[in-house]
């Protein structure tokens, strides 16, 4: 029972370790990486706190190195999904009435252990599994995450702390209760601090949850509940289960206490839930909280007034980092004639420049997509650009899936602003340039807006504040981040809330208190200290005329007493 009001350690981001040669934590993590690399793992996926193996499996195969298995997965059946919900329930008894301050406790401390103990092979499992290099590992698998776990406690504390108004005689209270039911969390492969937070997060606020991490991301997932164990979380508050996407999600969004989703994917797949939880809407205690962050397509826009290198960094970091699968990534970009050369001739020189390869060595600046379907389909799409007439590729083209699945860097070129790459999210290293003429440059900022079904992320570029104002005002809705002369990746927790609109989610904005108020039901509570015992207020009264004629009568009447008084008296 508290007994005080606390105040939580104050949320600072955590720094972000270099990496650089002859440092200790570059020979920490590619110790740790040729370690795990070389070993197999046998994960299983958990329930009640109850580790399950039923010996279906799937194997697990660097995308860089898609010869070698560095082990398995267990995947789950409907009967274990079923009991996943059973679990669940029983846990949520205890866990929904545990005080904030010791669930504030377990995730401060899970942030704790990675940011020591857990560092490094949380990061290397992402750089084995999902091919990122050791700095996008640190930033995304370390840092992140760590930032999700502080911030949202001192968010939680914010939510709990705003409180209505009282009036004398009356306490009015906000209650924040956890949802009546669990939360179903399905996670990307692409963000290892999404995959912790979107589970984290709701059963911070009291909430139980059920886990469905992405295939090709289990590796560093085992590693989260791990994490979340050492951590003290108790057993069925978060439960991962592994297997067949569409009996997992048949299963949870048709039981009676499926009380939200917590989603980040594709949009298809996002707009189904969508679909399915209108339909069995009588099914449910309650309605849903459907909270997703799903596609983008996401833009660089350049003004004559732009610096070209800056333009140029912009689209060699926010296109090709971390192979463009980034949600944020720039994936289009619009460009003055008169600077074009000058950006083309510096992107050209910064890709020339970048190494590929395995993640084991950290001066590889790309690595492999994450599996054979990413690459078949943007090999594809490649393929039809040197077909086609309103389109070429003018730096790259590359792609080879003999050892690792590779896609070299690829900027598109086209004279057709509604080519197919310039409105299909391709979710890979690939970039497409339209060229404008100068004096056109509002009217592309209409093109921008409206090519896209999608409002995730986007950034401009201009040297003149007027053209930052309208451009920022036009703009306004085709994007939930949008960025000012910097590239459009790399929100920091705390610092830019993400989330978009449109066709890219429902802009929730993880790692904020946004996001978290989704996973609470609120209670108003009023308390009144002395009741009243009439039942009737001062309006049942009479009016003030009716109350003096009244009175007026009575003394007319009261006069006309004492005068027959006085007279008897007179006459006696």
């Amino acid at each position: 029972m508290a007994s005080g009001f606390y105040n939580v350690p104050k949320a600072v981001n955590e720094p972000v370790k270099s990496y650089a040669p002859g440092s200790p934590e570059r020979k920490l993590v590619l110790d740790t990486y040729k370690k795990m690399y070389n070993e197999k793992v046998d994960i299983p996926f958990y329930i009640g706190g109850k580790e399950f193996r039923t010996g279906n499996t799937v194997d697990i195969h660097p995308p860089h190195d898609h010869k070698h298995c560095v082990g398995q997965y267990h995947t789950a059946d409907k009967e274990h999904i079923e009991l996943a919900v059973e679990k669940a329930a029983e846990a949520r008894v205890k866990w929904a009435a545990t005080s904030w301050e010791h669930r504030a406790a377990i995730f401060l401390k899970a942030a704790d252990l990675l940011a020591g103990p857990f560092r490094y092979k949380m990061n290397a499992a992402t750089m084995i599994a999902q091919s990122k290099n050791v700095y996008q590992a640190e930033i995304d698998a370390a840092c992140e995450l760590i930032d999700f776990l502080r911030f949202n406690v001192e968010f939680m504390t914010q939510i709990y702390s705003n409180q209505p108004e009282s009036s004398p005689g009356i306490w009015n209270r906000m209650e924040y209760r956890p949802l009546e039911g669990f939360v179903y969390a399905i996670t990307p492969f692409n963000f290892t601090a999404i995959a912790g937070n979107l589970p984290a997060a709701p059963a911070l606020m009291g909430n139980v949850v059920i886990w469905k991490p992405a295939r090709s991301q289990v590796y560093s997932a085992q590693v989260i509940m791990e994490l979340f164990k050492a951590a003290g979380l108790p057993d069925g508050v978060i439960n991962m289960v592994t297997g067949n996407s569409g009996t997992i999600t048949d299963v949870l969004l048709n039981s009676s206490d499926f009380s939200g989703v917590h989603f980040t994917g594709s949009t298809p797949v996002f707009n189904s839930f969508w679909e399915t939880i209108g339909k069995n809407m009588n099914t449910y205690k309650t309605y849903p909280r459907i909270v997703g962050e799903t596609g983008g397509k996401d833009f660089i826009w350049a003004h004559p007034s732009s610096n070209a290198l800056e333009v140029a960094t912009a689209i060699s970091r926010g296109a090709f980092e971390y192979q463009g699968q980034k949600c944020s990534a720039a994936s289009r970009a619009y460009l003055p004639k008169s600077l074009w050369a000058d950006i083309k001739t510096s992107v050209e020189k910064d890709l020339k420049s970048f190494k590929m390869g395995s993640p084991e060595d950290p001066t590889n600046f790309i690595n492999s997509v994450i599996d054979d379907r990413a690459f078949k389909k943007l090999s594809s799409y490649i393929d039809q650009v040197k077909e086609d007439d309103d389109a070429e590729i003018v730096i790259g083209g590359g792609y080879d899936d003999s050892e690792g699945y590779f896609i070299e860097p690829t900027v598109i070129l086209t004279t057709n602003p509604q080519y197919k790459t310039m409105t299909t999210e391709l979710f890979g290293p690939i970039i497409t340039i339209y060229v404008y003429e100068d004096d056109k440059w509002e009217e592309v900022l209409d093109i921008v807006d409206k090519t896209s079904e999608f409002a995730l992320t986007g950034a401009i570029f201009s040297g003149d504040r007027y053209v930052i104002d309208i451009a920022t005002n036009k703009l306004e809705n085709a994007a939930g981040n949008f960025y000012i002369n910097d590239k459009p990746t790399g929100a920091v927790v705390g610092q830019q809330p993400f989330g978009g609109a449109r066709g890219s989610g429902t802009n929730d904005k993880a790692g904020s208190v946004w996001n978290l108020l989704r996973w609470v039901s609120n209670r108003t509570i009023k308390e009144t200290f002395v009741p009243p015992t009439d039942y009737r207020y001062p309006f049942l009264g009479e009016s003030t005329l009716e109350t003096v004629e009244k009175e007026v009568e009575s003394a007319v009447e009261k006069l006309k007493e004492f005068g027959k008084d006085l007279s008897d008296k007179f006459k006696k």
